[in-house]
Formats: structure tokens, C-alpha cells, sequence
């Protein structure tokens, strides 16, 4: 596997193949750590994204490097797994979520933190404000208000144009379909609450949130928006940063990796 860390074995990479609620296929990769503890974080990628950008690799590596295990995985209809892709789907990647940390569980791993980027990033929080069950979220450059966003994305006066044909075809710049916008997927972002479900999310559970300054695709005051209504939040606002960390991956997973490190030691020290 090409992915893997120069000093890392190609042993520590399992695929693992976990079925969600609807009996889709959840593709994923484990990094297992070479302490054999149970330990374990959930990386979440965002929008049109996969398990395998850089971002998300740089991470399971950083962690792996950091001697904690991490699992990568693609959401239904996204990257391997099965299933079709829809633009809202919040909540259901929500539930897939659910499935994984689930399978996890029932191999009494212990999931100390979940990990999302952007539309990921919503998930975690979004999963915490649900089950109260992981008590240490880190959201990458997730977006507060899901309904801010889209007329960049879809043009003006979509909600006329989707009310008449019933759906949004969105192009790729060489003109051929990207994916399709319905209005049921539509409405279900209109009608996910970020802020109603962030004032959910119990007082134990730490929150980090890391932002780039200058990310063009959603603005920084996003993080300071969540700043300000998460109880138990800390914010890292990386300077210079893009929406993908192109220049910056170095300083966020040193950033992530010490906030799970704090939870992980602590917990080891508390076993020991």
C-alpha cells in the first residue's frame, strides 16, 4: 500500500468491511498501532471526499507515528463503500458513523476520539450531540450554518429552479454531470440545525475545532461560531491555512494528535 508511512509496517493496514444500518458496505482502512493496545480513533472525511486524501492519510499516519490506532473510512455512496451519493445526508452519515464505532465496540476496541473534515467535521458533532458515548471530538473546518454555502455551489435562485424540475444537476468545469442535487436532499441540509445540535453535546465531552484563516470555502468565523456555544471547547485557528491544509498539514496533525494524545494518556494512566 502506497499510503503507508515510510518507518510503518504494511502489516498495521487492515481494509476492513463493516455493513451500516442499511445493510450497505462501509469500506475502511485500520492503522493499528504496534503497542497492541485497544485504542482507537474514527477519521471522517468530507464532502465528495474520500478516506484517501491527504488529509485523512496524513492523519492515520501522524497517529499511527503517535502509537494510536486510527480507522479511516468512506461513507455510504462516497469512495469504496457501497450505497448512493446524496448531497444532504447529514444525519446518515451520522448513522454510519453509529455502525462503525458500533463494530468497534463489539471488538471491545475503545474509540477514544472521532476526527471529521468539513462536511465530516458536522458529522462528529453532530454524532456527539446524538450519543453522548465519545467524549473527545475534533471537528476540521466544519460548517455552522448548512444553509450559508449553497448558492455558490448550485447558483442563485436554486430553491425556484429545484421546486420546478425537481433536482440540480452540478457540472464538472469540463462540462460533464458531477452529481445530481435532489430537492429531498436539499431540503434535509436546509433542515439540519448545527446550532440546535451543538447546545446538545455534553459539558464532558471536549471539543476541539481547528480552522484555517484564509479557507475560501468556509469562512473562518464558522469556528468562532462554534466557539461560542459548545460548553467544553477549545479553538485552534492554524494562520495561512486553506480549506484543505494544502501548506499546513504538518501543524494540524501535530495539533490533533496532542489533543487525542491528552485524552489517551490520561485514560492509559487511569488503566495503569
Amino acid at each position: 500500500m502506497s499510503l503507508a508511512a515510510p518507518n510503518s509496517s504494511i502489516q498495521n493496514h487492515q481494509r476492513i468491511i463493516i455493513p451500516n444500518k442499511h445493510g450497505e458496505k462501509l469500506v475502511g482502512i485500520l492503522h493499528q498501532s504496534g503497542t497492541g493496545t485497544t485504542d482507537i480513533v474514527i477519521l471522517c472525511h468530507g464532502f465528495r471526499c474520500s478516506k484517501d486524501i491527504n488529509l485523512i492519510v496524513n492523519l492515520a499516519v501522524a497517529l499511527e507515528n503517535a502509537e494510536i490506532s486510527s480507522f479511516r473510512f468512506d461513507f455510504s455512496g462516497n469512495g469504496e463503500s457501497e450505497g448512493s451519493f446524496q448531497y444532504g445526508n447529514y444525519w446518515t452519515e451520522v448513522d454510519d458513523l453509529h455502525a462503525v464505532v458500533q463494530h468497534f465496540r463489539e471488538s471491545n476496541r475503545v474509540i477514544r476520539a472521532i476526527v471529521g473534515h468539513s462536511k465530516g467535521g458536522d458529522a462528529v458533532l453532530l454524532y456527539a450531540s446524538k450519543y453522548h458515548d465519545i467524549k473527545t471530538v475534533v471537528n476540521l473546518s466544519g460548517r455552522y450554518d448548512l444553509k450559508a454555502g449553497i448558492e455558490e455551489r448550485l447558483g442563485k435562485d436554486y430553491l425556484e429552479r429545484i421546486k420546478k424540475d425537481g433536482f440540480i444537476d452540478v457540472e464538472k468545469r469540463s462540462g460533464s454531470l458531477d452529481y445530481r442535487v435532489t430537492e429531498e436532499s436539499l431540503m434535509d441540509r436546509l433542515g439540519t440545525n448545527t446550532h440546535e445540535a451543538c447546545l446538545q453535546i455534553d459539558k464532558e465531552c471536549r471539543v476541539l475545532t481547528i480552522h484555517g484563516s484564509l479557507d475560501e470555502i468556509i469562512p473562518v468565523q464558522d469556528a468562532h461560531e462554534f466557539s461560542k456555544i459548545i460548553p467544553n471547547h477549545k479553538l485552534h485557528i492554524i494562520e495561512g491555512a486553506d480549506h484543505a491544509y494544502t501548506n499546513n498539514q504538518n501543524e494540524l496533525s501535530s495539533v490533533v494528535v496532542s489533543f487525542i494524545k491528552e485524552t489517551v494518556d490520561q485514560n492509559r494512566g487511569t488503566a495503569s
